[in-house]
């Protein structure tokens, strides 16, 4: 009985720990925003819900591929996609977004409750928490102290919710024919690279201890 009990403060105290580090910086997520999701849901998913909620069921680590965290920010802030995603517009008019936004000094935001569905992986969207790195340039390549917070976020969130899989975004097509894998359109999908193999590598082997599954599809 008092192991149970110890396990359960260490349980509290490391989730407190890590969610007192987490800053909220919301982006824009009104009634307009709310429709596109739900029609984003319906449209590509066949999903006919009332709210656009999620049971998050995965993490997916990604990096902007923007150099400043301003503009990180900005790129996911409005509901509306703009018009220099001319790559994905026609999937719909929701714009990119993410749960989480770890800045290159290693400060994680949350930009969106964990339970609403962010546009931000092609066909896993509805049971996927997204968290997405500044930078990933040549200039401006992901950071030790990112790959700390995106670990430290990983465990928060494993134990948080019923966390099977945490991959790369460059890993999201290994799930095509999976039964999360929801997307109606064959034609849809756009090659990605990020975080990339070393970052994914060093992140399952900090939190090997969750059991995550392992990526369907791989050989």
């Amino acid at each position: 009985m008092k192991r149970i009990i110890v396990f359960l403060g260490l349980f509290v105290l490391m989730s407190c720990s890590v969610s007192k580090n987490i800053l909220d910086k919301p982006i824009i997520f009104n009634e307009e925003r709310n429709a596109l999701t739900l029609q984003y849901l319906q449209e590509r998913y066949g999903l006919d819900q009332q709210t656009p909620s999620i049971d998050p069921r995965m993490v997916v680590l990604h990096w902007t591929a923007i150099p400043t965290f301003e503009g990180s920010f900005d790129a996911f802030r409005n509901p509306k996609l703009p018009n220099w995603r001319p790559d994905i517009k026609n999937a719909g008019s929701l714009n990119v977004s993410s749960h989480f936004l770890v800045d290159q000094d290693g400060t994680i935001y949350r930009l969106m409750p964990e339970t609403k569905m962010g546009r931000h992986v092609i066909g896993l969207n509805h049971c996927a928490i997204g968290v997405e790195n500044v930078g990933g340039t040549a200039d401006t390549p992901l950071t030790e102290a990112q790959l700390k917070s995106n670990i430290r976020l990983v465990r928060y969130l494993a134990r948080k919710y019923d966390i099977d899989y945490v991959i790369g975004h460059h890993e999201y097509t290994l799930f095509e024919g999976h039964e999360f894998w929801l997307e109606i359109d064959d034609g849809y999908r756009t090659k990605k690279t990020d975080p990339g193999e070393e970052f994914m590598k060093k992140v399952r082997s900090a939190t090997r201890n969750f059991n995550f599954e392992e990526l369907p599809n791989k050989f």
